[in-house]
């Protein structure tokens, strides 16, 4: 069976747009950025990210988008997307 991951898409604190991969028991989890707060990288732009890391989206997987403060109970609070899709890492070909 086939190990799936997370990975995920924010604003970076830097004010970049970045993905990463949740994988357990690294202390570092592998990164892709892109150095532009505008727009939001497109579906292929996502794909390429990951792919740059050795991941690929799984079939029928779609990106699912949240919102939330970034101070959470202050409704002035600048609002934070967060994007995740489940992954699995790229078969290598020999």
């Amino acid at each position: 069976m086939t190990q799936t991951f997370t990975a995920q898409m924010a604003m970076s604190r830097a004010g970049v747009w970045r993905v990463y991969v949740v994988v357990g028991g690294m202390p570092q989890w592998p990164e892709h950025c892109w150095a532009r707060t505008a727009p939001v990288p497109t579906p292929l732009e996502r794909v390429q990210g990951l792919k740059s890391l050795g991941f690929e989206v799984l079939p029928d997987a779609e990106w699912e988008w949240i919102e939330y403060s970034e101070v959470p109970d202050d409704p002035s609070s600048r609002v934070c997307l967060l994007a995740a899709v489940s992954v699995r890492r790229m078969e290598v070909a020999l």
